[in-house]
């Protein structure tokens, strides 16, 4: 390729929505354009590095005996509502205003299901694996950082189709390993946590995770045992808090100037690990009281769980009055004033000497035994794993990290299949729903989260598949040295399939730069000065190693850069 004759408009700055370096660096090395919020154009060498992914990923799925579907963006929304999706998925979904029954799919569960109530009809016509590559659409409300979070984007998405637990089992199977080898091929360090299944529903999942201060997602990790968890189901080896052995009975006291746990703390010199705060919830149009220890953060998605449902919410100072008769910071679990259900996150569990709320505004209680003085009977997980805190598995600190989620994958059960009465009669002749498993890769994140980790102050570092092209023709002063330009176009025409050439009329610098930034591997500089010895400079860009080599030692580098899978 050509860059006099090719549309790559490098720049040198950015506007300053661009704060994360993949954003930056795709934005400056001519890879997409913006076009409204979360919506972005991919530019020629952009969308020649979405294809090397998607051939990777081709490749994978094909291996598994995936078969390549291409599904419609635009889905009636009547098949949505037989999930109850519509209603889940709420404002993120778009409507089509001035077509009625149509929606822009923001992933295709729904329409797999529908198509394998037409034609799976028994358990001889499974497994199956369906996949495709298909533009995916979800109204974020807040689109930042790129191409990590838009509107508009690429999802690989596949679906198995089995008739045992066993199956899906194998299936699920798969798909960890190949894309496990997807992300290795891709050149990224990734890891591996369990997460939530979320809105997705089904009753196991896995996210494939890359480490970096520009992820949204949070995660512990144990670098010596290698466990990790999305913080939303992350777990520790916090030991619950130990029993006392004196244990007098409840005595409440004064704090009116203490509303908070670090207020106790401060006034009275109370160990944190014997407060214990409360917070109440609305669920279900019911209020519900949950007890932590100290300082600890509870955790949503563990409290989703526990409630089976997402009809909760905190609830407001006017209802704290109404069902604890105590402000915020002054409950707790002694005689609330109506008939409450409260739970407890599990560290509480027989605790002894703790302090928390009266019920009364003003006032706390010491010496409580949530054994002895409360009716709290069901304890859970509910808190939010800290830094520092031991690995469940080997005791070693956890480090807690950003994160940006590459990939997904749901065992999803029969959620979906129930719905659509995706059906299929046994080999006793029995009906019942095919077992779904779901699996998600966004293209263009593979993209985002490879420059993340391979770049420099100069620009983007390729190298591997991923790479647009192998090597980089410099060409210095072509106009003004017919010898330049001569052997600069021979090695061109022997390697046209993987050669970027600046064969532009620029000065040095500025071709420098660019090719710095842009960071195809290899560069080979052609200059009439080295020449004239029948000599080439090349650069190693990820190395930034310059060696000048003889003009018959050329095919050889170049070679042995592709044998090495530079």
């Amino acid at each position: 390729m050509r860059i006099n004759k090719t549309f790559i408009p490098t720049l040198k700055e950015v506007g300053a929505d661009a704060v994360i370096p993949s954003h930056i660096l795709m934005l400056r090395a001519g890879l997409v354009r913006q076009l409204a919020a979360g919506v972005f154009s991919f530019l020629p060498l952009g969308l020649k590095i979405l294809k090397n992914i998607q051939e990777i990923i081709r490749e994978e799925l094909d291996a598994i005996g995936g078969q390549e579907f291409l599904l419609p963006a635009l889905n009636p929304i009547e098949i949505w509502e037989q999930t109850n999706r519509v209603e889940a998925m709420g404002d993120v979904m778009f409507h089509i205003k001035n077509r009625e029954g149509l929606v822009l799919a923001p992933t295709h569960e729904e329409i797999i299901a529908f198509h394998a109530a037409q034609h799976i009809k028994s358990y001889k016509d499974m497994p199956q694996i369906w996949y495709q590559i298909q533009t995916k659409f979800r109204n974020e409300a807040r689109p930042k950082s790129g191409v990590l979070r838009g509107r508009q984007f690429i999802m690989k998405d596949s679906y198995s189709l089995d008739h045992s637990l066993e199956g899906l089992d194998e299936s699920y199977d798969k798909h960890y390993k190949a894309y496990r080898n997807i992300f290795d091929k891709c050149g990224i360090k990734f890891f591996v946590v369990g997460a939530s299944s979320g809105a997705m529903g089904g009753r196991q999942s896995q996210e494939f995770m890359v480490e970096s201060n520009s992820g949204e997602d949070v995660c512990a990790v144990c670098d010596k045992c290698g466990y990790a968890a999305n913080i939303e189901v992350a777990t520790s080896n916090e030991p619950v808090i130990s029993r006392l052995e004196n244990n007098p009975e409840i005595e409440e006291f004064a704090t009116p100037n203490s509303k908070t746990i670090d207020d106790l703390i401060e006034h009275f010199n109370f160990p944190e690990d014997r407060l214990a705060k409360s917070v109440v919830y609305i669920v279900e149009n019911e209020p519900i009281i949950i007890f932590m220890r100290g300082n600890d953060e509870l955790n949503e998605e563990k409290l989703l769980k526990v409630l089976n449902t997402k009809n909760f919410r905190p609830a407001t100072a006017e209802e704290l009055a109404v069902y604890t008769g105590a402000s915020h910071g002054s409950i707790g679990p002694i005689n609330p004033k109506e008939n409450i259900r409260m739970i407890a996150d599990k560290l509480l569990e027989h605790s002894n000497g703790m302090i928390s709320g009266a019920n009364k505004d003003g006032y706390h209680i010491k010496n409580i035994d949530f054994d002895r003085d409360t009716k709290i009977s069901e304890f859970y997980d509910l808190r939010t794993v800290k830094e520092g805190e031991l690995c469940q598995t080997c005791n070693h600190p956890l480090r807690v990290v950003k994160a940006i989620e590459l990939g997904h994958i749901f065992k999803l059960g029969t959620r979906y299949s129930e719905a659509l009465k995706a059906e299929f009669l046994d080999a006793q002749g029995k009906k019942s729903p095919i077992i779904m498993g779901s699996y998600g890769i966004g293209i263009e994140r593979i993209l985002a989260c490879y420059i993340e980790q391979h770049f420099d102050e100069s620009g983007i570092i390729w190298e591997g598949p991923l790479s647009p092209f192998k090597i980089h023709i410099i060409t210095l002063s072509p106009n003004k040295f017919e010898n330049v330009k001569s052997f600069a176009e021979t090695i061109y025409s022997k390697y046209q399939n993987i050669s970027l050439y600046d064969d532009r009329d620029e000065s040095a610098g500025i071709k420098f730069n660019d090719a710095d930034l842009i960071g195809i591997p290899l560069q080979i500089i052609i200059g009439n000065k080295n020449l004239q010895n029948n000599q080439i400079e090349i650069k190693n860009r990820k190395s930034g190693e310059r060696k000048i080599i003889s003009i018959d030692e050329v095919d050889n580098v170049i070679q042995e850069f592709i044998d090495l899978g530079k």
